[in-house]
Parts: C-alpha cells; sequence; structure tokens
C-alpha cells in the first residue's frame, strides 16, 4: 500500500495556479516549447496586421500601387516599374521598421524584465541619447561612414549604460532612483549634442539634426542589412538566455539556488539590450517611447503576468511601422517618425505615471 503524501501548507501556496489559460506544445522532447493559446492567436494577429500594414506601406506614395500590385512585384511579377518602386524605393523603408522597431522593443523588454520597472526603457533612461552622442561624436570628429558611425553609437550608449548604473547602483538600481539619475543624464546628453551641432558646419549639422528627430528617411540596404548582421548575434544570446531570464522574475536568491548566474544573466542582457539599441540608432537615430510601450501593451492584450519578447518584438515592428505610415501619408505635412512617436509615446507615459503612482499608494 503507497502512503499518500499531504502537502505542507507552504508547498500548496506554491503550487501552479491554473488561470484558464490554455498552452500549445511545440515539438518533442528537450526542444519542446510550450506556448500560450492566446498569446499564440494574438501573436498571430500582430503579425497579420504587420503584413498587411507593410504591403501598405509598399503600395502608398507618390506613384501608388494597389495591394495586389505590390505582391506581384514582390513575386518577381508584374511591370518592371512597379518592381523598381518596391525594391528600390520603398522596400528598405518598410523593413528597417520593422526590423529595427522589434529591436527597440526588445530591448525595452529586456530592461523592464531585469529592473522590474514598467518606465526603465531605453529612451527614458537616455542610452538613446547616449548613442546618438557617439554616433554624432564619430561624425562631427571623424567624418564617419556607417560602420564607424555604429561603433561610435554603441560606445556612447555601453558609456552611458555605465554611468547610470554606478550612480544608481549605490541606492538600489530599481525604482525611481534609477529613472531619475536616467533622466538627468539624458538631460545632459541632449545638451552636449545640442552644443555640437551649434559648433560644425551647417550641412553636417542639418544631416544630423534630421537623423536627431529618428527618420527612416534615407534608409538604404547596406546600412539595414549590416544592422540586421549585428542584431541576429544578440538574438542568439537572448535566445539562450530566455530560460535563466524567466528565473529572475523568482528572484536573485531562487535563481541562484536553480542554477542561473543572476547578476552575470543580467549583465549580459542589459549588454545585449544596449547593443540592440545603439544599432537602431545608428540607422535611424533616437525613436522614442517605441521601447517604453510596445513591451507593456504586448503584456496587456497577451494577458500574461510576464513580458514575452516575440509579442513584445512584433508589437514594436507594428508600432514603428505604423508611426510612419502616419507620418508620411496622414498627417497634411511629412514629419519625422520620431515626432510622431513622441507625440503619441507622451500620452502613454503620463498614463503609465498615473498608474504607477496608484499603485504604489
Amino acid at each position: 500500500m503507497t502512503a499518500t503524501r499531504t502537502p505542507t501548507p507552504t508547498e500548496d501556496r506554491l503550487e501552479p495556479v491554473d488561470l484558464g489559460y490554455r498552452q500549445l506544445r511545440l515539438g518533442a522532447g528537450p526542444i519542446a516549447v510550450s506556448v500560450r493559446l492566446r498569446s499564440a492567436i494574438v501573436g498571430a494577429a500582430v503579425a497579420a496586421a504587420v503584413l498587411v500594414l507593410g504591403i501598405l506601406g509598399l503600395g502608398l506614395g507618390t506613384y501608388p500601387l494597389s495591394p495586389d500590385a505590390v505582391v506581384r512585384a514582390l513575386l518577381g511579377g508584374g511591370d518592371a516599374l512597379d518592381r523598381t518602386v518596391v525594391y528600390e524605393w520603398r522596400l528598405a523603408r518598410v523593413i528597417a521598421a520593422i526590423t529595427l522597431g522589434a529591436f527597440l522593443a526588445v530591448a525595452g523588454a529586456l530592461f523592464q524584465t531585469v529592473t522590474r520597472n514598467p518606465l526603465a526603457s531605453p529612451d527614458i533612461l537616455g542610452l538613446s541619447n547616449g548613442a546618438f552622442t557617439g554616433m554624432l561624436v564619430s561624425v562631427v570628429v571623424f567624418s564617419a561612414s556607417w560602420p564607424l558611425m555604429t561603433a561610435g553609437a554603441v560606445i556612447g550608449g555601453l558609456l552611458t549604460a555605465l554611468v547610470i548604473w554606478a550612480f544608481a547602483h549605490r541606492g538600489g538600481a530599481q525604482g525611481f532612483r534609477l529613472i531619475v539619475i536616467g533622466i538627468g543624464v539624458s538631460a545632459m546628453l541632449a545638451s552636449a549634442n545640442t552644443w555640437m551641432l551649434l559648433e560644425v558646419e551647417l550641412e553636417t549639422a542639418m544631416f544630423a539634426s534630421a537623423w536627431g528627430a529618428g527618420t527612416l528617411n534615407g534608409v538604404t540596404g547596406p546600412p539595414l542589412a549590416g544592422a540586421i548582421a549585428c542584431g541576429i548575434p544578440l538574438f542568439a544570446v537572448l535566445l539562450f538566455l530566455a530560460p535563466q531570464l524567466r528565473q529572475l522574475d523568482l528572484g536573485d536568491d531562487v535563481a541562484a539556488a536553480t542554477g542561473a548566474r543572476p547578476q552575470l544573466v543580467r549583465a549580459l542582457v542589459l549588454l545585449a539590450a544596449v547593443g540592440l539599441v545603439s544599432i537602431s540608432t545608428a540607422v535611424i537615430g533616437p525613436v522614442a517611447f517605441i521601447a517604453l510601450a510596445a513591451p507593456q501593451i504586448a503584456r496587456r492584450i497577451a494577458r500574461t503576468p510576464y513580458l514575452s519578447l516575440p509579442l513584445a518584438a512584433l508589437v514594436g515592428a507594428l508600432l514603428l511601422l505604423a508611426s510612419d505610415l502616419i507620418a508620411q501619408h496622414v498627417l497634411p505635412v511629412t514629419l519625422p517618425v520620431g515626432v510622431v512617436t513622441v507625440s503619441v509615446g507622451g500620452l502613454y507615459l503620463v498614463v503609465t505615471i498615473v498608474q504607477e503612482i496608484r499603485r504604489r499608494a
């Protein structure tokens, strides 16, 4: 006769609670992955929206194309002029909006996960401004090409992250202390950027100012391909660290007891996030609020207690692509995409701050 073990009250509290989510199990053996059914459905819907907006973006412009003409051109059919418009004029811009929007959203999700603060995004903390400062120095001092500009952006972002962490770590790098220090550093960097723009030649200043607003204008294939090539290894690192990153939600002590190395994982994740932000900034400039809003929007529409990196990436791609279409075709005048994201993101930031204050009250 087998004895039945009665769980203690503590063990009973630690049992997972069934919240009514159905899960899909993909694969078998050690590579099997469980996916929440709602997250999968929401992700598919967001991906479909990205596809629709992408086709719309390829068709809108001074030479309009119907959706079926766009699809035919993408498949190698249709008129030669249609293929030229799609491949040479518009495709790089749409791909940049999708990929770099995903980069920014994933970076924001990583910062918010590690710091456990919904306001901890690269643009709020000043990392985007730091990356732009590094890129601006490479342009002003060295008249750099895109590879050196990217290196300058990465160095600027890393140095900014180190400065913020050094000041905030003394009191614990969580909570509003980190946010306030990041805002202060961001303001200082913005002032330095303005001073540099006032001191350089007019042509360089106009080029850098347009870039500093955050724009997809002038995105070409080689820089975009380089950005994607640099981002793929970072995503590979994050894929490897994903299980340990989830363990950090349980606290450092529990994570360490289950085999994770919290400090190393946190450092590698933040380095990858800074790299994604810096790469994006080197191509399209500092685009604000995508990194802040996309992860939280993804969490709310999926109704999950944690941030999903794939869903955040899809939402980030959708937000940046939609913002660019608004900046190009909806408003009476054509604006940089960063102006649209700032306008919409400012309202989101106010709502988030009010909710955070109410939660802490």
